[in-house]
């Protein structure tokens, strides 16, 4: 049987897991998830694929989707309060983690949950709830103490979150819960919200945070240094291209499986860690092709072949038949118009391989055919069909 602890930062309490793994019975491992952005990232992912190492075991994986804790936001790692985003956002998100789960996680072999089954309680259980543990106990978290010492704010629904994670474990009936290392307070207080319903307690595992891109900020979205699992193969292998070399045993250690990476150049072993991962999620020989699409771009300076068309007839103004570029370019990729123009005041266009700058709005005809270039990945070309 394969070491299930292996790669695990923290299995707590010493000797309870191998006390669990004895027993005459699949154990119940759960992951909660708040599904307050799109996409799972390969951060996600080293957490998924210990998950999948259990289910491997024949353990049953209970996967939660946090509608409900979404709305009150996790105050790990904050120094302010969580945005709380629109029901529709959350219903969209929960529907996209799941799918993109599925990616590493065996569907047959897990249980998919959404907190508001049991979260959305009436007062009277929910007095109970927070009946069991103390504000002395709560403030125990380094989140918490931090922002005690800058006289930063503490909003009384922050309190209840690790009160209300807890609880999942409850419902469920979790036998041991898995999570990053920032979700250690929260994971141990499982423990006590468990106690005091008389329920046995779980067994905690964490998992190391995967740094992002940069190679120093763990992961995220929010920061930019984030590569989606569902990301096209060859901004996945680009991206992946862009890790400082000091990242890449890790990146090969918890994403791979592997001791670290392999002798040699790191520009070739950077490689191999590209076409891997990208074959890992978009199947055989996509990690080759990726490659071959990155080589025509950044060694052979070429445009690539399958680049979407925009017809600019969408972002033309009737009157002048001027297009305004910064709302050409957030809709062609998918941004904002502000960060647009961020892009373009710091040399970060092309048009046909010159630089943009200025003007900023410009005759359909002038651009009809051209090839636009966002930073160094991505490329579309303008077509006037009119």
């Amino acid at each position: 049987m394969p070491d299930l602890t292996r790669n695990a930062v923290d299995v707590l309490p010493e000797g309870r897991l191998a006390e669990q793994l004895k027993l005459d019975r699949p154990l119940r491992v759960k992951l909660g998830i708040d599904p307050t952005t799109a996409d799972i990232h390969l951060g996600h992912t080293v957490v998924l694929t210990k998950l999948r190492e259990f289910q491997d075991a024949g353990h049953k994986v209970v996967l939660i989707i946090g509608d409900f804790t979404a709305r009150v936001g996790d105050p790990t790692g904050r120094a302010a309060s969580r945005p709380v985003p629109s029901a529709a956002e959350i219903e969209a998100n929960a529907t996209t983690y799941q799918e993109q789960a599925y990616k590493i996680l065996d569907p047959a072999q897990t249980e998919v949950r959404r907190n508001g089954e049991w979260l959305d309680m009436n007062l009277a259980d929910l007095l109970k709830l927070m009946g069991s543990t103390t504000v002395a106990r709560l403030l125990e978290r380094d989140d918490f103490q931090k922002r005690m010492a800058a006289n930063a704010p503490i909003a009384g629904h922050e309190l209840l979150y690790p009160l209300l994670q807890g609880y999942d474990s409850v419902a469920i009936d979790a036998d041991i819960e898995l999570g990053g290392t920032d979700q250690k307070f929260n994971l141990l207080f499982g423990r006590d919200v468990q106690s005091s319903y008389g329920k046995p307690q779980q067994s905690i595992l964490t998992m190391p945070i995967l740094v992002g891109t940069d190679g120093v900020q763990k992961m995220s979205k929010s920061l930019g240094n984030y590569i989606g699992v569902t990301d096209p193969p060859a901004d996945m292998f680009g991206k992946l291209m862009s890790i400082p070399d000091e990242a890449m045993d890790e990146y090969f250690r918890l994403l791979l499986g592997a001791e670290g990476r392999p002798d040699g150049p790191p520009n070739l072993a950077k490689r191999e860690l590209g076409r891997r991962i990208v074959e890992r999620f978009h199947g055989d020989g996509s990690g080759t092709e990726a490659e071959a699409a990155f080589d025509k771009v950044f060694v052979q300076h070429s445009v690539p072949d399958d680049i979407p068309v925009v017809e600019l007839a969408d972002y033309t103004d009737g009157e002048d038949g001027l297009v305004h570029l910064p709302r050409l370019i957030a809709g062609a990729f998918g941004l904002s118009s502000s960060e647009a123009r961020r892009l373009i005041s710091q040399g970060g266009v092309k048009l046909s391989a010159e630089r943009l700058t200025e003007p900023l709005d410009v005759p359909a005809e002038a651009l009809a055919e051209r090839i636009l270039q966002v930073g160094k990945r991505r490329f579309a070309r303008l077509q006037n069909s009119d």
